[in-house]
């Protein structure tokens, strides 16, 4: 999920834009603004990047392995059915 960082900062800078007669409630504004972005978020069911760098890195290897496997399977279909055992 989004580092709470990120949500304090963005609420911080969307109440800062509020028009000054609001301001004087930035503290609760801020909070409510907080609290409606990160359920927002939440419902989209959002990564970070490095989650999202660190799954694309594991189906890399996965592949690769995958890849492995198909060209090893290959090389036993294609050996003479006397070589097999059979």
């Amino acid at each position: 999920m989004i580092d709470s960082k990120r949500f304090d900062d963005l609420a911080r800078r969307i109440t800062e834009s509020l028009p000054e007669s609001v301001r004087h409630m930035q503290e609760d504004v801020q909070r409510q603004v907080r609290s409606s972005l990160q359920s927002g978020f939440e419902r989209m069911d959002l990564v970070t990047r490095e989650d999202f760098d660190i799954q694309v890195a594991l189906l890399e290897r996965t592949r690769e392995r995958l890849a492995e496997l198909e060209a090893r399977v290959a090389a036993l279909e294609a050996r003479p059915s006397d070589e097999t055992g059979q």
